[in-house]
């Protein structure tokens, strides 16, 4: 009879833990990244009970109570929902995020993250996430790399996201210009043009006008060639000359190139060369459609339009030029033990001596990589399902109310042997 009230009342115990545990996971059906736990028990004080085989396969023996085992989480991913923010990020395989609040860094599969006012990349609470910047601007918030990928630094190194707010892409100035095209065969005066970029970002205009030379050389043809650099003309009709050259192109009976004796010309401080190509590959001079064509490196320098995050969780900055930087790369972390990390709150984790310090995948060449894929414009939803949670309810629910009927039943058994003994 005593054993009726012990294992009963450690019944009640272990369901109702059970219980709560379930109810949380249901309780947090729509939290994103959320991990449910599950409820292993024991048998308290079990016994073997003798048998006439000891092949028998019948479990033999008798406990006197149960209690709870573990409570382990979850592993398994959820599933990935869409979203419309290129800053919400999920994580396809093992690994955690890094977020840091009120001195303290917890680790996460919820990546609801968006930039504050301030430009710092933070989750749905206002916690920091954790990742390497790559530092590439100067104190004028001038890029100082272009490069549009960048490198996990060591784990322990990870630091909040702190872009700034307003950042220049530096110009790059026109070294080269090419010139394709039909010059004909006809004493006409032919113009082309091209557009050219300076040291200081400024957007230029140079100017080519070629006249048949006076006289014809006996065997082919020759075009004299004057090119001018000017700034765009302004509203009042007036612009700024900043070089003049001139030249001859040579051709040969077939039209092809045969020569130029201009190369280059001086763009507000920067010398562009002039490629005319060679043969048939640039300018000819032959009795074939007119044609004229341009191409110029360089760049304009660009404003900063915006940050957004891609699929290999580098924060990348974008710029009124159309062109890409790399500003951070966000931290997945890893641990030796998973089951070891312990729940703050919802979705959640710190680090414990069980769980191991955060650590960062690596490649062949030593590299920290993320050792896992990362989404953008997804999130991963509680990797609870409602079928299960409600059957395992109902479950421990019924256990429970088994255990109280034992203690009922106990009770009752204990009054009875008190009424006989009377």
């Amino acid at each position: 009879m005593n054993q009726a009230f012990y294992t009963g009342i450690t019944g009640l115990q272990t369901q109702q833990t059970g219980i709560d545990v379930t109810s949380n996971n249901l309780a947090n059906i729509d939290t994103v990244g959320f991990r449910g736990d599950t409820v292993e028990f024991k048998s308290l004080f079990e016994n073997a009970l003798s048998t006439t085989s000891g092949s028998s396969s019948v479990n033999s023996s008798v406990g006197y109570g149960s209690g709870v085992q573990a409570i382990p989480t979850l592993m398994q991913t959820g599933s990935l929902m869409l979203t419309d923010s290129a800053t919400d990020l999920a994580i396809n395989g093992n690994g955690w995020f890094g977020v840091q609040g009120n001195g303290q860094t917890m680790y996460t599969r919820a990546g609801n993250f968006s930039f504050d006012a301030s430009r710092d990349l933070v989750n749905g609470d206002g916690q920091y996430v954790l990742g390497t910047l790559t530092n590439n601007f100067d104190t004028n918030n001038i890029l100082t790399s272009k490069e549009t990928t960048a490198q996990l630094g060591d784990a322990s190194a990870q630091t909040s996201i702190k872009l700034p707010e307003t950042l220049t892409y530096p110009a790059e100035p026109t070294t080269l210009t090419s010139f394709k095209g039909n010059l004909g065969q006809d004493d006409v005066v032919r113009k082309m043009g091209a557009t050219m970029v300076d040291s200081q970002g400024n957007r230029n205009v140079l100017n080519l006008t070629f006249t048949k030379t006076v006289p014809q050389p006996a065997i082919g043809s020759s075009w004299d060639v004057v090119a001018t650099a000017t700034s765009p003309v302004t509203l009042s009709g007036t612009s700024t000359l900043y070089d003049t050259q001139s030249g001859v192109l040579t051709f040969d009976d077939t039209g092809a190139l045969a020569g130029s004796t201009l190369s280059s010309i001086n763009n507000n401080g920067t010398t562009v060369s002039i490629d005319f190509g060679t043969g048939y590959d640039g300018i000819i001079s032959n009795i074939t459609p007119i044609t004229a064509s341009s191409q110029s490196n360089g760049l304009e320098a660009g404003e900063l339009v915006g940050y957004d995050i891609n699929q290999n969780a580098d924060v990348i900055a974008t710029f009124t030029n159309g062109r890409q930087a790399a500003m951070a790369k966000i931290g997945v972390f890893h641990f030796q033990n998973d089951q070891g990390l312990q729940r703050v709150d919802g979705s959640r984790f710190v680090e414990t001596p069980n769980s191991g310090q955060p650590i960062f995948y690596q490649d062949a060449n030593g590299n920290n990589i993320l050792g896992a894929g990362v989404v953008n414009n997804k999130l991963e939803s509680s990797n609870v399902r409602t079928d299960v949670g409600l059957t395992e309810l109902i479950a421990y629910q019924r256990a429970y109310d088994a255990s109280a009927k034992l203690i009922t039943t106990g009770d009752q058994m204990i009054q009875k042997a008190l009424q006989m003994h009377r």
